[in-house]
């Protein structure tokens, strides 16, 4: 017998289904038209490394790459807590990622810029302040990454195949 709870339940997948959204990992979707298609510029800094590495995650190895992402990415320090001593004890790193992903013919396929934040206290020892500063950067450079390739499969999703 059916409950009220399937019922809904059958009547919201039918309805996701019907709404023309598709998985972007699904068939047609943004993550198989560009997984490993992604070639991102060569890194850096160790900043760019974690990114790229990311990039390789998400979008998979460069292996079948025609498409080139070149960025630029900025990151500003910028002290968060101040003790009355005027000691910082904790800084905030504010970063963004301006990109742009080339095609063929050096087209632009699309362009944008990201950004976030993320923080680190330094009021344990000199060696756990830096590996939290470590830490916090690495951090940063995924979250960015992580929004480039959002924006990069939304625009992969929308364009025809």
């Amino acid at each position: 017998m059916w409950s009220p709870d399937r019922r809904t339940a059958l009547l919201g997948l039918l309805a996701l289904g019907g709404c023309g959204l598709t998985p972007v990992y699904g068939p047609g979707g943004g993550g198989t038209r560009l997984w490993g298609k992604v070639r991102p510029r060569d890194p850096d800094t160790p900043i760019d490394f974690i990114f790229n590495r990311r990039l390789a995650e998400r979008l998979g190895g460069e292996d079948a790459a025609i498409y080139d992402l070149d960025y630029q990415i900025s990151i500003g320090v910028v002290s968060q807590a101040i003790t009355t001593d005027e000691v910082t004890t904790r800084y905030s790193l504010n970063g963004t990622a301006d990109f742009a992903l080339t095609g063929p013919g050096d087209v632009v396929v699309t362009r944008g810029r990201v950004s976030s934040f993320t923080s680190y206290s330094t009021t344990g020892t000199t060696v756990s302040t830096l590996a939290a500063e470590g830490d916090a950067r690495e951090r940063l450079a995924t979250m960015l990454a992580d929004q480039v390739v959002t924006r990069l499969l939304a625009v992969a999703s929308s364009r025809p195949e």
